[in-house]
């Protein structure tokens, strides 16, 4: 059994008739994944953070993280799993605007310019805030290796990401929890 694929179907993921769930895309949906619901969990964010870093470890990134709040917990949880393996991946954050005062960073984390990134994302719709998070990682010279998702919900994401020359992985796809 698929323990954290059990967690997402029981706290996760919502169904209704008709379309009433609005996205951050701004569409109507069916289905709602609130991943928040594993990601503030012990346990779910323990196995999210140890499959994640299995997507992403033989890619090598320096650093991995994406667009606050959603990415956030994974990047902790990646940077957990990749230490306790003896392989360091850093964690960072990537702000919706740069900061207004202090260094106006829109990223903060100890990567530098020229270092390997992953960009992370919990659900993937049409790939809008991954792509914020590619851009602004590419602003500040980072490499951007791919886009790593919890769940694609199979709406185009994968396709604009693949536009902007990235692929895009994730663990899980909607298709594996609603047919």
């Amino acid at each position: 059994m698929d323990k954290l694929k059990e967690m997402i179907r029981e706290r996760s993921l919502r169904v209704a008739q008709e379309p009433i769930f609005k996205l951050a895309s701004g569409k109507l949906s069916r289905f709602y994944l609130d991943l928040k619901q594993i990601t503030f969990d012990p346990e779910g964010v323990y196995l999210l953070g140890e499959r994640m870093y299995e997507l992403l470890k033989d890619f090598s990134p320096d650093a991995a993280g994406g667009l606050t709040l959603g990415a956030d917990p994974i990047a902790y949880a990646v940077c957990f799993a990749s230490y306790r393996d003896g392989n360091p991946i850093k964690p960072f954050v990537v702000r919706k605007e740069p900061k207004g005062h202090g260094m106006r960073r829109q990223i903060e984390g100890l990567v530098s310019e020229g270092e390997k990134v992953a960009v992370l994302e919990d659900v993937i719709t049409t790939g809008g805030s991954a792509l914020k998070a590619v851009r602004a990682c590419k602003e500040v010279g980072f490499e951007v290796i791919g886009v790593f998702a919890v769940v694609d919900r199979q709406e185009g994401g994968e396709e604009n990401i693949k536009a902007e020359g990235l692929e895009l992985y994730s663990i899980f796809k909607l298709s594996d929890f609603v047919s």
